[in-house]
């Protein structure tokens, strides 16, 4: 195994690096030469990842990601840290809203996104021993207290109701589950929770897709912008397949430039991806289709 950073992790990575010595590699701030080593190890058999803040690690490298990795097929873990709005006052340089989007047009990409802390070294484990590339999206785990997190799967049954059928991308469906819970059973919606893209990897659950064909609105709601996102992938997925839906809702990232910023949860909100915006949009679809 050999972990490459772009400079970043300090105060963090130390103990990785005392654990692997001169495989403990800090490639500077130069993340396009560093994924470009990424390749050439993983060409020469390395168990190989490359670390650094979401958006240096998929947007300033890509050329190299597309022509040096994915057009080869290698195994390379990307590790992104701060996925969506991670880095929230730092801007839209740091934010990352198209990350998936973007590298799952690549050939062989998949995508992780573990919704919960206790998902990392199950997620981790199942990208190491992927022989493709792959990409680790980490965010905060935001359970409420008390919340027993159930065993990882691709898809995952957080919350049973009889509203409309919510999906979540990654660690944000956890800030969702103590707002919607407060719902009567008649709104409560029933959440699942997505950490693997894309959806073309694993079947979806034979109890979603019964749920949909029986008529029940759908709303999805990711921190990511809707182009290239997991609501666009179920639309078209729904309509390749013949599966009519009653009220499609998308809650997505809205944009990379505002006029202020903020943390993770102002920068949510201004995208109308908070709680209360959840709550809003699930009433919104199931007046349409009562």
């Amino acid at each position: 195994m050999v972990f490459l950073t772009g400079d970043l992790g300090f105060m963090a990575l130390e103990p990785l690096q005392k654990a692997m010595g001169s495989r403990f590699i800090n490639a500077g701030v130069s993340e396009q030469n560093m994924v470009s080593v990424s390749a050439a190890l993983a060409k020469q058999g390395f168990d190989v990842w490359a670390y650094s803040i979401a958006p240096f690690c998929y947007a300033r490298p890509f050329e190299q990601i597309r022509n040096d990795i994915t057009f080869h097929d290698l195994p390379v873990t990307l590790v992104g840290n701060g996925g969506g709005f991670g880095y929230g006052v730092m801007g839209p340089t740091h934010h990352a809203i198209e990350d998936y989007g973007v590298l799952l047009t690549l050939d062989n990409m998949a995508a992780f996104i573990p919704t919960f802390d206790e998902d990392i070294e199950h997620v981790v484990r199942m990208a190491g021993d992927r022989k493709h590339p792959s990409y680790l999206r980490l965010g905060r785990g935001e359970p409420p207290a008390n919340f027993d997190v159930p065993a990882y799967s691709p898809w995952r049954l957080l919350l049973e109701g009889q509203g409309p059928i919510v999906v979540v991308v990654g660690p944000l469906a956890g800030t969702f589950i103590a707002p919607f819970r407060e719902l009567s059973i008649d709104e409560r919606p029933t959440m699942w929770a997505l950490s693997e893209l894309p959806i073309a990897l694993h079947a979806l659950p034979e109890r979603l897709l019964s749920a949909i064909a029986g008529g029940a609105a759908i709303c999805v709601i990711e921190e990511h912008v809707a182009h290239g996102s997991a609501g666009g992938a179920l639309a078209l997925y729904f309509a390749t397949n013949g599966i009519p839906l009653r009220r499609f809702r998308h809650l997505a990232a809205r944009a990379h430039v505002y006029s202020r910023y903020g943390s993770q949860s102002f920068m949510r909100k201004l995208s109308g991806l908070d709680p209360g915006s959840a709550v809003e949009a699930i009433r919104s679809v199931s007046a349409v289709v009562t």
